[in-house]
């Protein structure tokens, strides 16, 4: 008889659930779903067109590829959280690995030191960037952009003559060439699922004790399984290659350290605050400059980060580091996975999610060799149609009308 009634109610409470994930599609509300859709028609389109891009040799070259993208858009997240915008970032991760190759190169600085002033001097271009923003009250993407071509000449200065360093020390291009063996990934994934259920539940725990609205228990089990699943499968073909990148690991770290950051933290409330009303969070006690020069900081150093994985995985610096397409992409990437360009509204997992929609259609080009011309069509094209999308939507949320 238990039985008998549980399963109807099991039935309606599925039900329920995909009723209320097409409401948050068409609300906007529900953005990772939206791009994990994305993604698995970008997958199943151009596995059709070449066999060889679902192969676990390219999977794993994808992910290499885009583990410098994915750092650098995490500090684009948080000052588009801001509803700000730093068009320095690419410019700042070819200049901090300049700096970083230089002295290990050039002046014998051993490797770590030489590390830390790349990302000291990624912070030193955050805190430029958000002093003049904030005490001289310019627009962020006017002193970006006059800092964007400062640092292009600054490139080319401490790389001098020779305009290529290559870059051969073992603790460096080991971020991005070293590979765990199958038994290690397995243990990174068990513990990584464990984390995830107990952090899902303790939250539910958390918003129930505090009187808040929890969601269904259905949902929640869908969300984890689902996940799991995700990183399971990700082990497997990681596996089937050459192993679990170290890169990916450390992306997903730096990914989970500012993603509690920014939803766990008063900190992040604030960022939100600023973002979302920056009048209402000064009248509400918020030192709204100090925030601001801080998430510049942030996004500066992410970006050096990024930068220093860039010249490991390519072992060399150049003229045309963090140069061509990096900026676009490493905007472009949390956009197209819900991060508002108007500030108040994102998460730091859009910076992974995007990195992999825009890595997959580049990876996919590439397989095809299409020319430039079409990859920076097709790239621009999927920038506008997310950019359209995200305003519909926020239109609608707040019952604007769409003219």
């Amino acid at each position: 008889m238990s039985a008998q009634q549980e399963s109807p109610a099991s039935i309606r409470g599925m039900g329920d659930m995909f009723k209320g994930l097409g409401r948050k599609l068409a609300a906007g509300e529900a953005g990772t779903l939206l791009v994990l859709l994305m993604v698995g028609a970008i997958w199943t389109f151009f596995q059709s067109q070449n066999s060889r891009f679902l192969s676990p040799g390219n999977l794993t070259n994808l992910m290499l590829q885009q583990a410098a993208v994915a750092t650098i858009s995490i500090g684009v997240v948080l000052i588009l959280l801001l509803g700000e915008i730093d068009l320095s970032v690419g410019a700042a991760s070819g200049f901090c690995a300049a700096v970083m190759v230089v002295l290990m190169v050039l002046h014998g600085v051993q490797p770590v030191l030489a590390v830390l002033v790349a990302l000291a001097t990624g912070a030193l271009i955050g805190l430029f960037n958000g002093f003049m923003v904030t005490r001289f009250k310019i627009p962020s993407f006017v002193v970006t952009l006059a800092v964007s071509l400062t640092l292009v000449g600054l490139l080319l200065y401490v790389l001098g003559d020779t305009g290529t360093l290559n870059l051969s020390d073992n603790f460096v291009t080991a971020l991005t060439s070293t590979f765990f063996p199958p038994l290690i990934g397995w243990a990174v994934a068990s513990v990584a699922i464990v984390l995830i259920l107990a952090a899902a539940l303790f939250g539910r725990s958390r918003r129930s004790k505090a009187g808040l609205k929890v969601g269904s228990l259905g949902g929640l089990v869908f969300t984890v399984v689902a996940i799991a699943a995700a990183i399971i499968a990700m082990v497997f073909i990681f596996n089937e290659d050459r192993g679990l990148p170290l890169v990916v690991c450390i992306v997903f770290a730096l990914a989970l350290a500012f993603a509690y950051l920014t939803e766990r933290t008063r900190f992040g409330r604030h960022m939100f605050a600023v973002g979302g009303n920056a009048e209402a969070a000064r009248r509400g006690g918020i030192k709204i400059e100090h925030v601001r020069m801080l998430v510049f900081v942030l996004g500066s150093t992410l970006a050096a980060a990024g930068g220093i994985l860039a010249a490991s995985r390519l072992m060399a610096v150049n003229q045309s580091s963090g140069g061509s397409d990096l900026l676009l992409m490493a905007i472009a990437g949390p956009v197209i996975a819900g991060t508002s360009l108007f500030g108040g509204r994102g998460s730091v997992w859009s910076a992974l999610l995007g990195a992999l929609v825009i890595g997959s259609i580049a990876n996919g080009m590439d397989l095809l060799s299409l020319a430039s011309s079409v990859k920076y069509i097709v790239t621009g094209g999927v920038l506008i149609a997310a950019v359209t999308i995200e305003s519909v939507t926020r239109m609608r949320r707040h019952g604007g009308m769409i003219e």
